[in-house]
């Protein structure tokens, strides 16, 4: 997932990280802002999801 992801916003993102743990935690942010959590959705993400919700951030982030 994530060599998809900086591949197709390497110019768009200055931050991204995904925090996994062991207490069933996984989140994904993009430029300090939460985008995806598991604990919220009980499910893990598939790309598909985090590419457009990364898309829908940088358009909202745009228009902000």
């Amino acid at each position: 997932m994530t060599g998809e992801v900086l591949k197709k916003f390497k110019r768009q993102i200055s931050q991204w990280s995904m925090t996994p743990s062991d207490g069933g935690k996984f989140e994904v942010s993009v430029n300090g802002t939460l985008i995806y959590s598991k604990l919220e959705t009980g499910r893990f993400p598939t790309n598909d999801e985090i590419i457009r919700l990364i898309e829908e951030h940088l358009a909202n982030a745009s228009i902000a």
